[in-house]
């Protein structure tokens, strides 16, 4: 390969002019150089191959017997060149297999991973999708191909420097057992602070809950009781108890379904939550990531314009 190092591609691509046309003249038409040009690359040519290469008789350039034998693998370098320059890998979600993993929360399985789930049974049914539990080292597991997408709020991944794209925004409620007696239609921030809280947090210590991170910036703590890793689990925990906790929005639809609790808005207006996703600066044209990708934000688009629901 150190023998490669100083060799320069157009003197092949002339070459295999000169082969074909047997005229420098023609083969500088060919290759739209001038003659001159041309000239001068028949002799870097012969100082790299230690060959005349071609010899004149009358008006034509008669190829040696080196020259002649580099004729074919010249031309097969050359297809290779070309082909790799001009072929692009292509994706075809209909036929092709591919398998994702992604980094996120059970919330963004809730409201984006389920919704991407029956376009892919419907469209691209050998795209497998694989969860994997919220990365503690972004950078290192996208860089490592352990993870292809990670999900997460936008301040969450502040300062790592990865490409990505929104998503949609959500807000918090907060969600009390609906028999809880000391919760009316209003939500008081002296009731908020003195009710016991089951809070959220993320797994591997990489940050406190974005909602007690928004809190603790303006003075207030929450009386916590218990933490979970799971965003949904709470809501299921403070049934038949005085406790209460904080949701998201866009989640709520689903919890309704199955919780018997009720939502309120919070007492105090916290900051809203952008949902993200970040991917590895070497793989931004890959084709089967980037066609996800893209189903990823059309979920998202109908994400975002849904109604807010009804307290």
């Amino acid at each position: 390969m150190e023998q490669l190092s100083g060799v320069d591609l157009n003197l092949l691509v002339a070459l295999d002019a000169l082969l074909a046309e047997q005229s420098v003249t023609k083969a500088a038409t060919r290759l739209r150089l001038s003659q001159p040009g041309m000239s001068s690359a028949l002799r870097r040519l012969r100082k790299l191959f230690n060959d005349p290469l071609f010899v004149r008789e009358g008006s034509i350039l008669v190829p040696t017997a080196r020259a002649l034998s580099l004729a074919e693998p010249v031309r097969a370098a050359l297809t290779l060149v070309e082909h790799a320059l001009m072929d692009r890998p292509s994706f075809d979600p209909t036929v092709d297999e591919c398998h994702i993993r992604i980094s996120c929360s059970d919330y963004s399985v809730l409201v984006l991973i389920g919704p991407l789930m029956h376009t892919l049974a419907r469209v691209a049914p050998s795209v497998r999708i694989e969860v994997c539990p919220r990365s503690a080292d972004p950078r290192r597991d996208l860089r490592s191909n352990a993870i292809d997408l990670i999900i997460e709020p936008e301040d969450v991944m502040a300062g790592i420097p990865l490409p990505s794209a929104g998503l949609f925004v959500d807000k918090w409620l907060a969600c009390v057992w609906s028999g809880n007696p000391h919760v009316g239609n209003l939500l008081t921030l002296a009731k908020f602070l003195h009710l016991g809280h089951i809070v959220y947090s993320v797994p591997g210590g990489r940050t406190v809950n974005l909602a007690d991170t928004y809190l603790s910036s303006i003075h207030i703590d929450r009386r916590v009781e218990f933490t979970v890793e799971s965003f949904l689990l709470a809501p299921y925990l403070i049934e038949n108890t005085e406790l209460i906790t904080l949701v998201l929005e866009r989640a709520v639809p689903f919890l309704r379904r199955f919780a018997d609790v009720r939502f309120l808005e919070p007492p105090i207006e916290l900051a809203p939550i952008k949902q993200a996703m970040w991917w590895s600066p070497s793989r931004t044209t890959e084709p089967a990531l980037a066609w996800v990708r893209g189903e990823l934000l059309k979920v998202a688009r109908d994400v975002g314009a849904s109604t807010p629901v009804m307290l």
